[in-house]
Order: C-alpha cells, then structure tokens, then sequence
C-alpha cells in the first residue's frame, strides 16, 4: 500500500507504526505548514522557530506508540509545538535576563523600511511577541491558526473561562498596543 493511496490519519499511524517511514513522511507533508504557523506566531521568524518545528515532528516520532487517539493528530502535533514553543520562550527569558536588552531606538533601527500593508503585519507579529507567553499561546491558537475555544482549551490543558479571560485580555492588551496605527478613532 503507497501512502499516495492512504488518506486517513489513523490509516497513517498504523503505517508508521508498522515502520514505513514513507507514512511517517506523509505525516510530516500533510502538517508541516500548520506546525511552522503555530512555532512562529509563538517565536516570530527565527532559526529557533525551525529547529522548534522540527523537535516537534523529532517527538512526535518518538512517541507515536503512546498516541492514544483522544485528540486528532493535528491537535496532538500543535500540543507539542506550544509546549517546545514555551520552553524556548523560558529559555529566552532566562538569557534575556543575563543580556544587557537593546534600547528602543536600537530595536527600531534594525528594522528595515516596508511599504504599509508589510509594515501592518510586521507591527501585529511585534505586538503578538510582547504578550507574556500564556497570553501568545491563546492568540496564536484562536486567532492566527484558527482553533475554535474548546479546541485551544484542549490544546494547552486549560479550562474554557481560563483560555475565554486570557484571550479579552490579550485582545485588549493588543488593542493598546496597535492603538496608534490605527488611528484614535479604532474601537473595535
């Protein structure tokens, strides 16, 4: 059976458990794209961002014999990108801590001069980075790769109110931060 022929994900692991690299490679096809959003919201466009993706699918490898099947592959997959994408966050913050930080017109300089459209994406992924990671998580799950509530709560562990409070107060606290590109009339 050649994984061309193979379209179910369960069809998939039972192949891969069986040692076909091949459905293993399809795996890595079929979500590849989904992981590298949800490793880049968290960590912005970075080398760590790769290796982080590709620790993901490492570990799913490693521990596909333990997948029980309560969530989909897809959730299972994004599980384990948010929890390595928060151990390198902690990892940042504890070198961070150790680093003289850049000024604020040191951070600006770097960045190179972009037509609007460019420059309104780049100030959104800016501001999604400044969220505390707990906070990151939620709106990269919800709103850049398109969960539903109950899936995100899944996602990271957490109870629905808890994902429903973190995501008003990222939403808020990204409405300040953006507030001045939008204009002062922006409210919603």
């Amino acid at each position: 059976m050649k994984t061309a022929h193979i379209t179910s994900d369960q069809q998939l692991l039972a192949a891969v458990k069986n040692g076909r690299i091949d459905a293993y490679t399809e795996f890595v096809h079929r979500y590849e794209k989904r992981i590298a959003a949800t490793v880049i919201g968290m960590l912005g466009d970075c080398p760590e961002a790769d290796d982080v993706g590709q620790e993901t699918f490492i570990r799913f490898y490693n521990s596909i014999n333990n997948f029980r099947g309560q969530s989909s592959v897809a959730t299972y997959l994004t599980r384990i990108a948010i929890n390595l994408s928060l151990n390198e966050l902690k990892r940042r913050k504890r070198h961070a801590a150790r680093s003289a930080p850049l000024s604020h017109a040191a951070r600006e300089s770097i960045a190179p001069p972009q037509n609007d459209m460019t420059d309104m994406s780049r100030h959104i992924h800016r501001a999604i980075q400044q969220l505390d990671a707990k906070f990151r998580a939620v709106v990269v799950l919800r709103l850049v790769d398109g969960y539903s509530t109950k899936e995100t709560a899944k996602i990271l562990k957490l109870p629905l109110g808890t994902v429903l409070s973190r995501l008003a107060r990222a939403q808020d606290k990204l409405k300040q931060m953006l507030a001045p590109y939008w204009g002062e009339d922006y409210d919603s």
